[in-house]
């Protein structure tokens, strides 16, 4: 007789762990709140639909705060599997120049999402919509606003983070594991701008302006892309890698430092001579003709560096080398577009399992680890979902 599967969520963890589960040994039963699945995949994907990164795998891992936690998972189902099967229901993918996976072009997030539903189908898997789950009962039976119950053989969590909580990804459930007695860490943004106390006459001009090819350093982390200056602060790929390394030095000292780089390809050695070298009298001019310095990088120097600084020209190479700009805050957490906290990590086992209720497991952002965007956190949801759904298969 088959045993009974409930998965709670609709998102790529959720989905991907009931593509891989064995339907001769399970009849799975996916519960969602909302009316329709994967609502922040979708919305994500007009942003730059990437599905992974082509990271060698052992690079890759290390992009996750801790590390440790995903590795297993990773090395299961890594980035190249990923594309295999992608392939498979047919989902052809590239890499991009930003080493980033991609579908092909033409194929949108609503057809990768048809093409894993089709999966789905064909495997018999039921969908429960605008079921929102309201806890456990008495018996650990699974309670739904909707009065329903549940007894399922094994239960799957997979209920998002607390970002974009238009999608439905709103930490609701965070009470409901806190009440049943799990350690539960607040939620945090991350992959989010961070503030900046600005001079106005800087963002007045320069608001929106791109910094590209540049490389920022936190704590003992860099990370080299581009960034906007916006009126909050700065955002963008370079600063969102940072974001586990810039959390913790607001919480200890109220502010962070970073140090940005501008010319990160340019040794400060040959940057010295090359102003030594310009046929140009002033340092605007060097810095723009010679270093190929962009208007906003110039502004920039000029807010941060002071003017006897500006005019000595070994001072001004360091400070283009290793510039510091001090961030006050984070935004709300709707605005980032991922959160880290939830579930503490010690409340599962190896295998995603909860210690405190057997045959229970939780998948995906609910869980507190970090990533950076650019495919790494959808590739750690789908792996975790297939690590689960491989476990259960043998059991």
């Amino acid at each position: 007789m088959k045993k009974s599967v409930a998965i709670i969520g609709g998102g790529p963890a959720a989905l991907l762990c009931a593509s891989f589960l064995d339907t001769e040994k399970f009849d799975i039963t996916l519960y969602e709140k909302n009316k329709t699945l994967a609502r922040k995949f979708l919305v994500a994907g007009k942003g730059g639909f990437n599905l992974s990164h082509s990271d060698p795998i052992v690079q890759m891992i290390e992009r996750y705060t801790p590390s440790y936690f995903l590795k297993d998972a990773l090395l299961e189902f890594d980035n190249s599997d990923l594309r295999d099967w992608l392939e498979i229901i047919g989902v052809p993918t590239f890499i991009g120049s930003s080493k980033r996976i991609y579908p092909e072009q033409g194929i949108k997030p609503i057809d990768v999402l048809n093409s894993i539903l089709k999966v789905l189908k064909k495997k018999n898997v039921k969908f429960q919509f605008e079921q929102t789950w309201a806890g456990w009962d008495e018996n650990n039976q699974l309670v739904f606003n909707s009065d329903l119950k549940v007894q399922p053989d094994y239960t799957i969590f997979s209920m998002g983070g607390s970002s974009w909580k238009k999608t439905g990804s709103d930490g609701v459930w965070m009470d409901l594991f806190q009440a049943k007695g799990m350690d539960i860490l607040p939620f945090q943004v991350s992959n989010c701008a961070f503030g900046v106390d600005w001079k106005e006459e800087l963002v007045l001009k320069h608001e929106g302006s791109p910094l590209k090819n540049i490389a920022i350093s936190c704590a003992d982390k860099s990370q080299k892309g581009e960034v906007v200056l916006t009126r909050f602060g700065l955002e963008g790929n370079a600063i969102y890698a940072l974001s586990p390394q810039i959390r913790q030095e607001l919480k200890t000292n109220k502010k962070a430092c970073i140090f940005i780089d501008l010319k990160p390809t340019v040794s400060l050695a040959d940057l010295k001579s090359k102003f030594k070298k310009s046929i140009f009298k002033k340092t605007s001019e060097i810095l723009k003709k010679d270093l190929n310095l962009s208007t906003v990088q110039i502004a920039l120097l000029k807010s941060y560096v002071s003017k006897e600084a500006f005019l000595n020209s070994h001072l001004l190479m360091e400070q283009i080398k290793h510039l510091r700009i001090e961030l006050t805050s984070t935004p709300p957490l709707d605005e980032g577009i991922s959160t880290v906290g939830g579930l503490d990590l010690n409340a599962v086992d190896e295998n995603f399992q909860l210690k405190s209720i057997p045959n229970n497991y939780c998948i995906g952002e609910m869980l507190d680890w970090d990533a950076p965007t650019g495919g790494y956190l959808l590739q750690a949801c789908f792996s975790m979902g297939i690590s689960v759904a491989r476990f259960l298969n043998e059991q």
